[in-house]
């Protein structure tokens, strides 16, 4: 019976020297290396090894690293599959690193290639040699681990000192010499935005504010109220370092005063749904100054409070200087009479001629205009109305408005001649913004 003939295993040499001491000798190191791997392969001839004739040395080369010419060719052709089995004289000559040998392993493995130490008995196709493998790695992960500490630990007494360990320089600051400094232009524009939050209350209408005056980030994006926020509960502006909850004084100068933080994070402690709230009430009505009755006479805001709740409404001026019946109409409730007039508007905006007439308007501005880009942007208005803050509301019902008479029988919105092609082109230029 004929004995199977064993598959060809293609073995390939690595040696390795640390110094080139003794390099230029006729028989050197890497010689001997390779002389005592060549003999150990042809041992197992009868297993179908045999050695390539590719020479993979590298002399003068440290083994705390991967980066070895001789090495990359190795693994190159490691990954092309022109190798079977990798032969060193010791484990040292493949990599001084458990970390590095370990990743040399998995690439050993995933391409199905065998690693041979000769004078150590190393063979990863053996159940020794994979236990040897196994207690290997164990050490590899417990090095990488034990490093991971030291490095957690050098940032975290490093942040006890103040030190900034890099990453995103802060809005505000400069890196010079691997520390922060003030950046002048946008130091100005951080107080700015501390100082005018203090006094609006309302990230959604100082982001408002700041793209008005054309603020922009280290990135060149628009200053939203997400970036407000940020900033706002940023403590490096108090010249403070933060590390895992932990406050420590920062080696860096602050751009501004401690009274300024304290204001601004009062202000926060305050939920933003009554913040909201408290806006709104120093929010003019939306119909202030627009209202009139059958009399001609203007119709003025004002409001009423039974137990806890509040109640708006307009009261007619002959009411208030003649008394109840000086007016068929003396007062209305504030909501219903208010979304009326936002009700016509949203009907005004769906009508055909409206849409043309606001069209030809524009276009007469920009001719570049299409009927297409001034629909979208009167339907987006209707969609976005209830998400606008209070004051934006009120802003837009000015722009529209020209007055609102109301009588017995219902109520007549007298439009601006230039009111809807003004809101046009703010909704096309993305110009309103929306409540917090």
């Amino acid at each position: 019976m004929n004995k199977p003939v064993p598959r060809k295993l293609r073995c390939a040499v690595y040696t390795r020297k640390s110094s080139e001491e003794g390099l230029e000798q006729e028989f050197n190191s890497l010689d001997a290396q390779r002389e005592a791997c060549e003999a150990f392969i042809a041992s197992q001839r009868s297993e179908g090894w045999v050695a390539l004739r590719e020479r993979y040395d590298d002399g003068g080369i440290s083994g705390g690293t991967l980066e070895r010419p001789a090495l990359t060719r190795l693994l190159a052709d490691v990954e092309d599959g022109l190798v079977d089995v990798v032969v060193a004289y010791k484990l040292d000559r493949l990599s001084r690193s458990l970390m590095d040998f370990s990743k040399l392993v998995e690439i050993f493995d995933r391409c199905g290639v065998t690693f041979i130490s000769v004078t150590q008995s190393f063979n990863t196709t053996t159940s020794m040699g994979r236990l040897t493998l196994n207690i290997l790695l164990s050490f590899a992960q417990f090095e990488r681990e034990v490093t991971a500490e030291r490095i957690r630990d050098k940032v975290a007494a490093s942040r006890k000192r103040g030190i900034w360990m890099g990453g995103s320089v802060p809005f505000g600051y400069r890196v010079e010499n691997r520390k922060l400094v003030i950046d002048d232009n946008q130091a100005v524009e951080i107080r700015w935005i501390f100082e005018r939050f203090a006094e609006l209350g309302s990230a959604t209408e100082l982001a408002r504010e700041a793209v008005q005056r054309g603020l922009r980030t280290s990135r060149g994006h628009a200053m939203d109220k997400k970036f407000i926020y940020r900033v706002l509960s940023n403590r490096v502006f108090i010249g403070e370092a933060v590390h895992r909850g932990q406050v420590y004084p920062g080696e860096h100068a602050a751009i501004i005063s401690r009274e300024a933080w304290d204001r601004v994070h009062a202000i926060l402690q305050v939920s933003p749904r009554k913040r909201a709230a408290r806006t709104r009430a120093q929010t003019p009505a939306l119909l202030k100054g627009l209202l009139f009755g059958p009399d001609g006479a203007a119709f003025s805001p004002s409001h009423t409070r039974k137990g806890s709740r509040l109640y708006n409404y307009y009261v007619s001026q002959s009411v208030l200087k003649h008394g109840a019946g000086a007016c068929p109409v003396g007062r209305v409730p504030a909501g219903e009479i208010e979304a009326a007039v936002v009700g016509r508007l949203r009907m005004v905006f769906r009508q055909p001629e409206i849409v043309a007439g606001t069209f030809k308007a524009l276009r007469d501005q920009d001719a570049g205009i299409t009927e297409a880009e001034v629909v979208d942007a009167l339907q987006r208005f209707d969609q976005l109305w209830v998400e606008l803050f209070p004051t934006e509301q009120a802003r837009i019902i000015a722009l529209l408005v020209e007055r609102v008479d109301i009588g017995t029988e219902g109520l007549k919105v007298h439009l601006r001649v230039d009111g809807l092609p003004g809101l046009a082109r703010e909704m096309q230029a993305g110009g309103m913004e929306q409540a917090a």
